[in-house]
């Protein structure tokens, strides 16, 4: 069956940390890290509605300047989740430029950004395009544990870790994974449209069985409208299961508070994107840089009951050997190796 949305990563696993979650059959997209986004198009940036930033090292955030770019001048609004000092990082990128040809702007491009401290939301602002950016502190939302997004498709929620400085890691979960059986609209004789899409969220959204859902006519003739209760077209035209987990892990030291955590948040997620920088004969190299090694990785992926495992961010040191920190993962992940659970 078909998932909301399709995981990529934005560059190979030696390039900038970053993950884009494309969601199928709608206008939206998800943002894990804004490292080099050179691979993504204006259009795919554009779609973008939620960017969640694991901490402020380059290779994270030295994406935002061209995602500046391309959405100055559109009506958008952008909301951009970080760990402590983020609103301050944000606010110095944008005044690094001069907005004087900007103030005043009928089009009004928003960013929002809000701190994670712990598992709430300590500080927030907005920054508009109308007044040059000028940053406005506003009331952070109220969240419980970590839950940065929650609407009616998906829920994204992080934990920090320890990587010498806060570094959040997150999980993004489908409420719930929805599919229409084609053939059996044909059978009842039901149009596509745009009524599928509604029908969608009434049943993400929970509503009773009798709710009443109107099915538009395929021809200007509005008499030929059709009504459904809503259970009986959850039984005759939906597959309906459990949504999707997908996890994304970079930048961590290996010790037992940071593992614990990786493995909670991951715990059955159907797809675990995971930092593999180094090979586990380098771990006091790993250890030194706060970084798990590929086996560490694989181990936490096996212990958090993962159903794959996606290395990536890989150290240029192996460059000319890739294959080894894959197969590394993969041994600790599937146990064909015993693994280390700690540093040498």
């Amino acid at each position: 069956m078909t998932s909301l949305v399709q995981p990529r990563l934005v560059n190979d696993p030696f390039g900038d940390a970053g993950l884009y979650l494309d969601f199928r059959y709608a206008r939206r997209a998800l943002l894990f890290d804004l490292g080099d986004l050179a691979p993504l198009s204006p259009r795919k940036l554009l779609r973008v509605s939620h960017i969640f930033v694991s901490h402020a090292h380059m290779d994270h955030f030295c994406g935002f300047d061209r995602l500046l770019g391309v959405c100055l001048g559109r009506p958008l609004r952008l909301e951009l989740f970080g760990p402590p000092g983020f609103v301050d990082r944000v606010q110095h990128k944008l005044a690094a430029y001069s907005w004087n040809l900007i103030a005043g702007n009928a089009v009004d491009f928003v960013i929002g950004v809000a701190e994670l401290h712990g598992d709430s939301l300590a500080r927030a602002a907005e920054f508009h395009t109308r007044d040059s950016f000028q940053r406005r502190d506003v009331a952070p939302p109220v969240i419980e544990n970590g839950i940065l997004l929650d609407d009616e498709e998906c829920r994204v929620r992080a934990v920090v870790l320890d990587h010498g400085i806060p570094c959040l890691a997150f999980a993004f979960e489908e409420k719930l994974r929805i599919n229409v059986w084609k053939d059996r609209l044909r059978r009842f004789g039901l149009p596509v449209g745009p009524w599928l899409t509604d029908l969608k969220k009434a049943v993400r959204r929970g509503e009773p069985d009798d709710t009443l859902i109107t099915i538009p006519s395929v021809t200007p003739d509005r008499r030929s409208e059709r009504t459904f209760p809503l259970g009986q077209l959850k039984a005759e035209v939906l597959h309906i299961e459990p949504g999707e987990r997908i996890v994304y892990v970079v930048d961590a030291v290996y010790h037992a508070a940071n593992a614990g955590r990786i493995v909670e948040l991951a715990r059955d997620a159907d797809q675990l994107f995971i930092e593999a920088p180094f090979l586990d004969e380098d771990a006091a190299i790993a250890a030194r840089k706060l970084h798990l090694t590929a086996a560490q990785a694989g181990s936490l992926a096996r212990r958090a009951g993962v159903k794959r495992v996606v290395p990536f961010h890989f150290s240029p040191r192996y460059v000319a050997q890739p294959e080894r920190l894959h197969q590394e993962v993969e041994a600790a992940f599937t146990g064909a190796s015993a693994g280390p659970v700690g540093h040498r």
